[in-house]
């Protein structure tokens, strides 16, 4: 079985192998500029000791005493725990150098410098009055040297060799530690790799834990939010995601209360016509004339309130379903109110106040409906005098207000005013309303954007609040 690493190692894994390249790196480039550094100050130093010896050296080579070879060979003896030889290329000044294949002979040569050439004529041939610098490894006693070779005096080449085997040591401690450092570190990387990923699993782990409680129904889990990084980002959006589907799932409930009542509702409200109608159509067959007038007539009402409230039924129907039909048009709301009133209250004493621009862009049909079933409510269930009051002063948007001078809403029945049937005492003898009035003039409201408040007592006090809107648009 594949191994797939979890959450904690694959942190754990990423911290270690990020930092242990880091310090390899690192580890490398300082070795190097170490390396390079110390090799340079070797050569320098190396580079110094020779001048400093060939200066003497050419003092040596014009004394008269001795030829010049002599002289030099006699000056580099003195040079304790030096190692060096001479090369002569003029015969001259002392014994000539030898050249086997392409390199020369010592004449002369310190204790440690084997037999044998180890001098590459190329070499002696580019020095010419110049220092040139090249590492020899003498196979003899295996010791890598380095070696300065300059003229001291002319045709005199002197070769100066300088052990490695210090830089060398020196170079392979500074390795060693740098190794030690870097299993150190990577030692230290891994625990804080675990740290760091016991630090992001736990909230994370918390998240999940949250995630299959409120899978479980526990609405109100919440994360708690610490600090402002992304755990804390992911714990606030869990968080707001929690509250929102609490909030849906609440919603649907209330939508589920609200279906069974309705349900209850519409049984009832179709009980009572359903019922009349029985009885009439069963006193149809009567044979006293008067009786089956007054059942026809009785029949005919109830037909009719049915229809109304098979009416209103598929209006709220189509409200929940979203496919509520929606035709803006320029509307003047102070026209429209006088209609309403006309309908309503045929003879009523119902004035209508307008002040600023009562113009609108709404759906006349559904403002109709809004203002007419307003008035009808106040005609009905309040108290003369009934106002109706267009205010069309403010810029965004109008208000309509029906106002009465009843007793006012009951406290208890105020905040479900709106509900669907929902009726007040005065309301429930009757047998035309429905209880869906004020809960379709609502919805209508709704849908154009604004919004149908109620205040009182004194009076009860609708007021219907639209947005302007845009002409051809919708608001």
């Amino acid at each position: 079985m594949k191994w797939r690493p979890g959450l904690r190692e694959s942190i754990a894994l990423t911290v270690v192998l990020m930092t242990v390249a880091a310090t390899v790196a690192m580890a490398f480039v300082a070795y190097r500029i170490q390396a390079g550094s110390t090799r340079e100050r070797f050569e320098e130093s190396a580079k110094a000791g020779f001048g400093a010896d060939a200066q003497q050296a050419n003092k040596h080579a014009r004394w008269p005493e001795a030829p010049r070879v002599v002289n030099v060979a006699d000056f580099m003896a003195g040079r304790i725990g030096l190692t060096w030889a001479i090369v002569n290329l003029q015969a001259t000044s002392g014994p000539t150098s030898a050249v086997e294949g392409d390199q020369y002979v010592p004449v002369a040569k310190s204790v440690g410098v084997p037999d044998g050439p180890d001098l590459p004529v190329a070499e002696i041939d580019r020095v010419r009055n110049t220092v040139h610098v090249r590492t020899y490894t003498l196979d003899t006693v295996n010791t890598p040297r380095y070696a300065v070779v300059g003229e001291v005096s002319p045709n005199l080449v002197l070769v100066e060799f300088y052990s490695l085997r210090g830089l060398d040591a020196e170079l392979s401690l500074l390795r060693k530690q740098l190794a030690l450092v870097g299993c150190g570190v990577a030692v230290l990387a891994a625990l804080l790799g675990v740290l760091a990923a016991r630090r992001v699993q736990r909230p994370v782990r918390a998240a999940a834990d949250a995630a299959q409680r409120l899978g479980a129904g526990a609405l109100d889990t919440r994360v708690p939010v610490r600090g402002n990084d992304e755990l804390a980002d992911l714990a606030g959006a869990f968080n707001a995601m929690a509250q929102r589907l609490g909030d849906s799932i609440e919603q649907l409930r209330t939508k589920e209360r609200q279906q069974r009542r309705f349900v209850a509702d519409v049984a009832h409200d179709l009980r009572t016509p359903l019922a009349s109608m029985i009885a009439a159509t069963d006193s149809l067959h009567s044979t006293d004339a008067e009786d089956r007038e007054r059942s026809a007539e009785l029949l005919g009402t109830q037909v009719r309130r049915l229809s109304r409230l098979v009416e209103d039924l598929l209006e709220m129907s189509r409200f929940d379903a979203g496919a509520a039909d929606f035709r803006p048009e320029t509307v003047d709301l102070a026209a429209l109110a006088e209609d309403a009133i006309a309908l309503s209250a045929p003879g009523g004493d119902v004035p209508v106040r307008v002040t600023g621009d009562a113009v609108i862009v709404g759906d006349p049909r559904r403002l109709h409906t809004i203002v007419r079933n307003l008035v009808t409510n106040a005609v009905r269930h309040g108290a003369a005098p009934v106002t109706v009051t267009v205010d069309g002063d403010a810029p965004g948007h109008a208000t309509v207000s029906v106002a009465d001078s009843g007793p006012g809403l009951p406290p208890d029945l105020a905040p479900f005013v709106f509900d669907r049937f929902v009726r007040g005492d005065r309301a429930r003898g009757e047998t035309e309303g429905s209880g869906l009035g004020l809960a379709i003039a609502h919805e209508n409201a709704v849908l154009h954007g604004g919004r149908l408040e109620v205040t009182g007592p004194p009076g009860t006090v609708f007021v219907l609040t639209v947005p302007r809107g845009t002409p051809g648009g919708r608001v």
